[in-house]
Protein backbone atom coordinates (compact mmCIF):
# COMPACT_ATOMS: atom_id res chain seq x y z
CA UNK A 1 0.00 0.00 0.00
CA UNK A 2 1.52 3.41 -0.89
CA UNK A 3 2.89 5.46 1.81
CA UNK A 4 0.16 8.36 1.02
CA UNK A 5 -3.05 6.19 1.18
CA UNK A 6 -1.75 4.79 5.10
CA UNK A 7 -4.70 5.86 7.54
CA UNK A 8 -2.08 7.62 9.36
CA UNK A 9 -0.04 9.13 7.00
CA UNK A 10 1.49 12.87 7.84
CA UNK A 11 1.03 12.25 11.49
CA UNK A 12 4.09 12.41 13.51
CA UNK A 13 4.65 10.40 16.59
CA UNK A 14 7.57 10.59 19.37
CA UNK A 15 7.75 7.53 21.50
CA UNK A 16 9.58 7.50 24.43
CA UNK A 17 9.48 4.24 25.51
CA UNK A 18 11.08 0.75 26.38
CA UNK A 19 9.90 -2.98 26.99
CA UNK A 20 6.54 -4.14 24.97
CA UNK A 21 3.46 -2.11 26.07
CA UNK A 22 4.57 1.41 24.64
CA UNK A 23 6.73 0.02 21.59
CA UNK A 24 3.60 -2.19 20.51
CA UNK A 25 1.61 1.31 20.95
CA UNK A 26 4.44 2.74 18.38
CA UNK A 27 4.46 -0.07 16.11
CA UNK A 28 0.18 0.29 15.46
CA UNK A 29 0.41 3.57 14.95
CA UNK A 30 3.83 3.16 12.51
CA UNK A 31 1.69 0.53 10.67
CA UNK A 32 -0.62 2.16 9.93
CA UNK A 33 1.46 5.10 8.29
CA UNK A 34 2.61 7.52 11.18
CA UNK A 35 6.32 8.86 11.04
CA UNK A 36 7.39 7.57 14.27
CA UNK A 37 10.52 8.92 16.08
CA UNK A 38 12.49 6.60 18.54
CA UNK A 39 13.33 8.49 21.41
CA UNK A 40 16.67 6.10 22.75
CA UNK A 41 19.38 7.11 24.82
CA UNK A 42 22.90 7.16 23.75
CA UNK A 43 23.39 3.64 24.26
CA UNK A 44 20.51 2.35 22.89
CA UNK A 45 17.21 0.82 24.75
CA UNK A 46 18.08 -1.79 27.02
CA UNK A 47 15.67 -3.81 25.18
CA UNK A 48 17.91 -4.07 22.72
CA UNK A 49 20.37 -6.43 25.34
CA UNK A 50 17.18 -8.78 26.27
CA UNK A 51 18.19 -12.13 26.47
CA UNK A 52 16.11 -15.47 26.83
CA UNK A 53 12.09 -14.78 26.51
CA UNK A 54 13.07 -11.10 26.14
CA UNK A 55 14.95 -11.88 22.84
CA UNK A 56 12.21 -10.86 20.55
CA UNK A 57 11.01 -7.83 22.11
CA UNK A 58 12.71 -5.29 20.38
CA UNK A 59 12.94 -6.50 16.53
CA UNK A 60 9.12 -7.82 17.18
CA UNK A 61 7.93 -4.35 18.17
CA UNK A 62 10.04 -1.61 16.37
CA UNK A 63 9.68 -2.10 12.50
CA UNK A 64 8.28 0.93 10.51
CA UNK A 65 10.24 3.36 12.82
CA UNK A 66 12.92 5.64 13.09
CA UNK A 67 15.52 6.16 15.65
CA UNK A 68 17.03 9.09 17.15
CA UNK A 69 19.63 8.99 20.33
CA UNK A 70 19.69 11.71 22.84
CA UNK A 71 21.16 12.12 26.12
CA UNK A 72 18.35 13.48 28.18
CA UNK A 73 20.09 13.99 31.38
CA UNK A 74 22.16 17.15 29.40
CA UNK A 75 20.23 20.10 28.38
CA UNK A 76 20.93 19.99 24.77
CA UNK A 77 19.32 16.11 24.79
CA UNK A 78 16.38 18.10 26.63
CA UNK A 79 15.99 20.75 24.14
CA UNK A 80 16.18 18.60 21.28
CA UNK A 81 13.44 16.22 22.67
CA UNK A 82 11.35 19.26 23.16
CA UNK A 83 11.92 20.54 20.07
CA UNK A 84 10.70 17.36 18.41
CA UNK A 85 7.85 17.23 20.45
CA UNK A 86 6.85 20.17 19.92
CA UNK A 87 6.23 19.73 16.10
CA UNK A 88 4.80 16.19 16.42
CA UNK A 89 0.81 15.39 16.96
CA UNK A 90 1.23 12.45 19.27
CA UNK A 91 3.59 11.50 21.90
CA UNK A 92 3.55 7.86 23.71
CA UNK A 93 5.82 6.77 26.63
CA UNK A 94 5.70 4.41 29.12
CA UNK A 95 8.20 5.21 31.81
CA UNK A 96 7.28 4.90 35.89
CA UNK A 97 4.88 7.76 36.76
CA UNK A 98 6.91 11.17 37.04
CA UNK A 99 10.07 10.38 34.80
CA UNK A 100 8.33 12.32 31.55
CA UNK A 101 8.03 15.09 33.97
CA UNK A 102 11.23 15.48 36.33
CA UNK A 103 12.76 15.55 32.53
CA UNK A 104 10.95 18.58 31.24
CA UNK A 105 8.94 16.19 28.86
CA UNK A 106 5.80 16.06 31.05
CA UNK A 107 2.09 16.78 29.47
CA UNK A 108 1.56 19.95 31.45
CA UNK A 109 4.81 21.68 29.81
CA UNK A 110 4.76 20.13 26.82
CA UNK A 111 0.96 20.92 25.99
CA UNK A 112 1.94 24.55 26.50
CA UNK A 113 4.56 23.98 23.60
CA UNK A 114 2.24 22.40 21.58
CA UNK A 115 -1.83 22.79 22.32
CA UNK A 116 -2.22 20.26 19.32
CA UNK A 117 -0.22 17.45 21.10
CA UNK A 118 -2.16 13.92 21.84
CA UNK A 119 -0.05 12.72 24.91
CA UNK A 120 -0.88 8.78 25.96
CA UNK A 121 0.81 7.65 28.96
CA UNK A 122 1.03 4.16 29.26
CA UNK A 123 1.17 2.75 33.20
CA UNK A 124 1.05 0.24 35.06
CA UNK A 125 -1.97 1.64 36.78
CA UNK A 126 -4.82 4.07 36.37
CA UNK A 127 -5.30 7.05 39.12
CA UNK A 128 -6.08 5.43 42.63
CA UNK A 129 -4.23 3.76 45.12
CA UNK A 130 -1.44 1.98 43.49
CA UNK A 131 -0.60 4.24 40.80
CA UNK A 132 2.55 4.88 41.98
CA UNK A 133 3.15 1.46 41.94
CA UNK A 134 6.06 -0.51 39.59
CA UNK A 135 4.19 -2.77 37.35
CA UNK A 136 4.92 -5.43 35.28
CA UNK A 137 2.93 -7.51 32.44
CA UNK A 138 3.37 -10.68 35.06
CA UNK A 139 2.40 -8.54 37.96
CA UNK A 140 -0.96 -7.12 36.53
CA UNK A 141 -2.32 -10.95 35.32
CA UNK A 142 -1.44 -12.00 39.20
CA UNK A 143 -3.08 -9.38 40.59
CA UNK A 144 -5.91 -9.28 37.98
CA UNK A 145 -6.88 -12.49 38.18
CA UNK A 146 -5.89 -13.48 34.64
CA UNK A 147 -2.47 -15.95 36.23
CA UNK A 148 -5.57 -17.58 38.26
CA UNK A 149 -7.43 -18.72 35.39
CA UNK A 150 -4.82 -19.47 33.24
CA UNK A 151 -3.13 -22.14 35.78
CA UNK A 152 -4.38 -25.33 37.01
CA UNK A 153 -5.86 -24.92 40.85
CA UNK A 154 -3.19 -23.66 43.16
CA UNK A 155 -0.60 -23.01 40.38
CA UNK A 156 -1.17 -19.43 38.95
CA UNK A 157 0.45 -18.99 35.57
CA UNK A 158 1.06 -16.26 33.65
CA UNK A 159 -0.36 -16.73 29.80
CA UNK A 160 2.38 -17.53 27.38
CA UNK A 161 2.77 -13.95 25.35
CA UNK A 162 2.83 -10.73 26.50
CA UNK A 163 -1.18 -10.31 26.02
CA UNK A 164 -1.17 -7.58 29.38
CA UNK A 165 1.07 -5.53 27.39
CA UNK A 166 -0.06 -5.59 24.45
CA UNK A 167 -3.77 -5.55 24.69
CA UNK A 168 -2.54 -2.07 27.11
CA UNK A 169 -1.01 -0.86 23.99
CA UNK A 170 -3.98 -1.82 21.89
CA UNK A 171 -6.08 0.54 24.52
CA UNK A 172 -3.83 2.91 24.24
CA UNK A 173 -3.82 3.21 20.32
CA UNK A 174 -7.81 3.28 20.59
CA UNK A 175 -7.38 6.32 22.91
CA UNK A 176 -5.30 8.01 20.68
CA UNK A 177 -7.37 7.56 17.79
CA UNK A 178 -10.34 9.14 20.02
CA UNK A 179 -7.88 12.13 20.61
CA UNK A 180 -6.99 12.86 17.10
CA UNK A 181 -10.95 12.47 15.85
CA UNK A 182 -12.32 15.17 18.86
CA UNK A 183 -9.02 17.04 17.25
CA UNK A 184 -10.39 17.14 13.88
CA UNK A 185 -13.28 19.03 15.79
CA UNK A 186 -12.00 21.40 18.24
CA UNK A 187 -8.18 21.89 17.32
CA UNK A 188 -6.95 20.92 20.80
CA UNK A 189 -4.93 17.80 21.47
CA UNK A 190 -5.33 15.99 25.34
CA UNK A 191 -4.08 13.32 27.67
CA UNK A 192 -5.02 9.68 27.09
CA UNK A 193 -3.72 6.89 29.80
CA UNK A 194 -4.07 3.33 29.76
CA UNK A 195 -2.71 0.68 32.31
CA UNK A 196 -1.37 -2.79 32.35
CA UNK A 197 -4.03 -3.47 35.55
CA UNK A 198 -7.33 -2.47 33.75
CA UNK A 199 -6.67 -4.12 30.95
CA UNK A 200 -6.35 -7.32 33.06
CA UNK A 201 -9.14 -6.21 34.87
CA UNK A 202 -10.97 -5.69 31.71
CA UNK A 203 -10.04 -9.11 30.01
CA UNK A 204 -11.38 -11.14 33.09
CA UNK A 205 -14.55 -9.07 33.27
CA UNK A 206 -16.09 -12.07 31.62
CA UNK A 207 -15.10 -14.23 34.66
CA UNK A 208 -17.09 -11.57 36.83
CA UNK A 209 -19.81 -11.48 35.38
CA UNK A 210 -20.13 -15.45 35.33
CA UNK A 211 -20.00 -15.02 39.01
CA UNK A 212 -22.86 -12.11 39.14
CA UNK A 213 -24.99 -14.06 36.82
CA UNK A 214 -24.64 -17.48 38.20
CA UNK A 215 -23.39 -16.88 42.02
CA UNK A 216 -20.57 -19.29 41.08
CA UNK A 217 -17.16 -18.15 41.02
CA UNK A 218 -15.19 -19.16 37.56
CA UNK A 219 -13.03 -21.64 38.11
CA UNK A 220 -9.33 -21.72 36.36
CA UNK A 221 -9.52 -22.68 32.70
CA UNK A 222 -8.14 -26.67 33.28
CA UNK A 223 -10.67 -27.50 35.14
CA UNK A 224 -13.49 -25.32 34.24
CA UNK A 225 -17.18 -26.00 33.49
CA UNK A 226 -17.35 -25.66 29.60
CA UNK A 227 -19.77 -23.98 27.75
CA UNK A 228 -20.05 -26.41 25.07
CA UNK A 229 -19.84 -30.15 25.39
CA UNK A 230 -17.39 -30.79 22.61
CA UNK A 231 -14.71 -28.50 22.87
CA UNK A 232 -10.99 -29.90 23.40
CA UNK A 233 -8.26 -31.28 22.43
CA UNK A 234 -8.48 -34.79 20.94
CA UNK A 235 -6.15 -37.40 20.18
CA UNK A 236 -6.47 -39.08 16.29
CA UNK A 237 -5.14 -42.07 14.93
CA UNK A 238 -1.48 -40.95 15.61
CA UNK A 239 -0.55 -39.63 18.60
CA UNK A 240 1.50 -37.42 18.35
CA UNK A 241 -1.36 -35.32 15.97
CA UNK A 242 -3.69 -34.18 18.44
CA UNK A 243 -6.76 -31.54 17.26
CA UNK A 244 -8.62 -29.31 18.77
CA UNK A 245 -12.44 -29.76 18.13
CA UNK A 246 -15.01 -27.35 18.90
CA UNK A 247 -19.32 -27.79 17.69
CA UNK A 248 -20.83 -24.94 19.71
CA UNK A 249 -24.00 -25.12 18.15
CA UNK A 250 -26.93 -27.15 17.26
CA UNK A 251 -26.84 -26.57 13.68
CA UNK A 252 -23.32 -27.62 14.34
CA UNK A 253 -24.25 -30.62 16.37
CA UNK A 254 -26.52 -31.69 13.49
CA UNK A 255 -23.70 -31.33 10.89
CA UNK A 256 -21.40 -33.48 13.02
CA UNK A 257 -23.77 -36.08 13.55
CA UNK A 258 -24.81 -36.23 9.74
CA UNK A 259 -20.58 -36.79 8.64
CA UNK A 260 -19.09 -38.62 11.71
CA UNK A 261 -21.91 -40.77 13.54
CA UNK A 262 -22.84 -42.84 15.08
CA UNK A 263 -26.39 -41.16 14.20
CA UNK A 264 -27.82 -42.64 17.03
CA UNK A 265 -26.16 -39.33 18.97
CA UNK A 266 -28.09 -37.11 16.48
CA UNK A 267 -31.58 -39.10 16.63
CA UNK A 268 -30.89 -38.69 20.59
CA UNK A 269 -33.47 -36.05 21.72
CA UNK A 270 -31.49 -35.63 24.98
CA UNK A 271 -28.39 -34.52 22.75
CA UNK A 272 -30.57 -32.00 20.64
CA UNK A 273 -29.60 -29.09 22.41
CA UNK A 274 -26.62 -27.23 23.77
CA UNK A 275 -27.57 -27.18 27.59
CA UNK A 276 -28.36 -30.72 27.56
CA UNK A 277 -25.00 -32.12 25.68
CA UNK A 278 -22.93 -29.61 28.50
CA UNK A 279 -25.20 -32.08 31.05
CA UNK A 280 -24.20 -34.72 29.43
CA UNK A 281 -20.42 -34.00 28.42
CA UNK A 282 -19.14 -36.49 30.74
CA UNK A 283 -20.71 -39.57 28.96
CA UNK A 284 -20.50 -38.16 25.60
CA UNK A 285 -17.07 -37.09 25.57
CA UNK A 286 -15.63 -40.78 25.99
CA UNK A 287 -17.70 -41.68 22.70
CA UNK A 288 -16.36 -39.02 20.96
CA UNK A 289 -12.66 -39.70 21.82
CA UNK A 290 -13.05 -42.91 20.68
CA UNK A 291 -13.94 -41.77 17.80
CA UNK A 292 -11.29 -39.47 16.58
CA UNK A 293 -8.70 -42.01 17.44
CA UNK A 294 -9.92 -43.97 14.84
CA UNK A 295 -9.08 -40.97 12.31
CA UNK A 296 -6.41 -40.34 10.51
CA UNK A 297 -5.58 -35.73 11.63
CA UNK A 298 -5.20 -35.12 7.99
CA UNK A 299 -8.40 -36.68 7.18
CA UNK A 300 -10.48 -35.67 9.81
CA UNK A 301 -9.15 -31.74 9.04
CA UNK A 302 -10.10 -32.30 5.81
CA UNK A 303 -14.09 -33.46 6.76
CA UNK A 304 -13.96 -30.24 9.71
CA UNK A 305 -13.14 -27.95 7.04
CA UNK A 306 -15.54 -28.88 4.40
CA UNK A 307 -18.60 -29.25 6.98
CA UNK A 308 -17.56 -25.77 8.62
CA UNK A 309 -16.34 -26.91 12.50
CA UNK A 310 -14.05 -24.87 14.52
CA UNK A 311 -10.97 -27.38 14.43
CA UNK A 312 -7.05 -26.34 15.18
CA UNK A 313 -3.64 -28.75 14.97
CA UNK A 314 -1.96 -27.68 17.84
CA UNK A 315 0.88 -26.09 16.41
CA UNK A 316 4.08 -24.08 18.17
CA UNK A 317 5.36 -20.36 17.79
CA UNK A 318 8.05 -21.79 15.69
CA UNK A 319 5.72 -23.82 13.09
CA UNK A 320 3.76 -20.57 12.03
CA UNK A 321 6.91 -19.85 9.69
CA UNK A 322 5.86 -21.78 7.43
CA UNK A 323 2.16 -21.44 7.99
CA UNK A 324 0.61 -21.52 4.52
CA UNK A 325 -1.98 -19.06 5.04
CA UNK A 326 0.47 -16.38 6.85
CA UNK A 327 2.88 -16.43 4.04
CA UNK A 328 0.52 -16.88 1.16
CA UNK A 329 -1.38 -13.75 2.51
CA UNK A 330 1.27 -11.43 3.43
CA UNK A 331 1.06 -12.13 7.16
CA UNK A 332 4.61 -12.61 7.88
CA UNK A 333 6.78 -9.72 6.76
CA UNK A 334 10.44 -9.97 5.31
CA UNK A 335 12.42 -8.06 8.66
CA UNK A 336 16.07 -6.96 8.27
CA UNK A 337 17.36 -6.73 12.15
CA UNK A 338 20.11 -4.71 13.51
CA UNK A 339 23.04 -6.69 13.36
CA UNK A 340 22.80 -8.24 9.73
CA UNK A 341 20.04 -11.48 9.76
CA UNK A 342 16.51 -11.54 8.31
CA UNK A 343 13.53 -12.86 9.26
CA UNK A 344 9.83 -12.59 9.16
CA UNK A 345 7.37 -11.77 11.54
CA UNK A 346 3.95 -11.13 11.58
CA UNK A 347 2.01 -8.26 9.72
CA UNK A 348 -0.67 -6.05 11.94
CA UNK A 349 -3.23 -8.24 12.28
CA UNK A 350 -5.96 -5.80 9.79
CA UNK A 351 -6.40 -5.26 6.79
CA UNK A 352 -7.37 -1.78 5.05
CA UNK A 353 -8.86 -1.28 2.14
CA UNK A 354 -8.68 -5.67 1.54
CA UNK A 355 -4.56 -5.19 1.68
CA UNK A 356 -2.42 -5.79 4.37
CA UNK A 357 -0.17 -3.38 6.12
CA UNK A 358 3.51 -3.59 4.92
CA UNK A 359 7.12 -2.77 5.46
CA UNK A 360 8.67 0.33 5.13
CA UNK A 361 11.68 -0.08 7.40
CA UNK A 362 13.39 -2.80 9.09
CA UNK A 363 13.88 -2.43 12.61
CA UNK A 364 16.59 0.54 13.34
CA UNK A 365 20.01 0.44 15.04
CA UNK A 366 20.40 2.77 17.95
CA UNK A 367 20.67 6.35 16.63
CA UNK A 368 20.05 5.02 13.15
CA UNK A 369 18.43 8.10 11.75
CA UNK A 370 19.15 10.82 14.56
CA UNK A 371 21.03 12.92 11.66
CA UNK A 372 18.07 13.05 9.38
CA UNK A 373 15.60 13.79 12.14
CA UNK A 374 18.12 16.48 13.37
CA UNK A 375 17.84 18.12 9.67
CA UNK A 376 13.56 17.69 9.63
CA UNK A 377 14.25 19.97 12.56
CA UNK A 378 16.13 22.92 10.44
CA UNK A 379 19.75 21.92 11.90
CA UNK A 380 22.94 22.70 10.42
CA UNK A 381 25.61 20.48 9.72
CA UNK A 382 27.94 22.23 12.00
CA UNK A 383 25.26 21.91 14.48
CA UNK A 384 24.33 18.58 14.43
CA UNK A 385 28.39 17.81 14.74
CA UNK A 386 28.80 19.79 17.54
CA UNK A 387 25.45 18.65 19.47
CA UNK A 388 27.45 14.95 18.67
CA UNK A 389 31.15 16.83 20.18
CA UNK A 390 29.32 17.25 23.69
CA UNK A 391 27.27 13.75 23.80
CA UNK A 392 23.60 15.18 23.50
Amino acid sequence: MPQDSLPLSGLTVIEVTHMVMGPSMGLILADLGADVIRIEPPEGDPTRRLVGSGAGYFPMFNRNKRSICLDLKRPEGVALARRLVARADILIENFKPGTLTRLGLGHDAMRAANPRLIYCAAKGFLSGPYQERTALDEVAQMMGGLAYMTGPPGQPLRAGASVIDIAGGMFGVVAILALLERRHRTGRGGLATCALFETTAFLVGQHMAQMAVTGEAARPMPVRRPAWAIYDVFETRLADEPLFVAVVSDAQWRAFCAVFGPHTLGADPTLASNTQRVAARETLLPEIRALFRTWHRAALIETLERIGLPFAPIARPEDLFEDAHLNAAGGLLEVALPGGTTTRLPALPVEIDGSRLGLRRDVPAAGRDGADILRDLGLSESEIAGLGSVGA
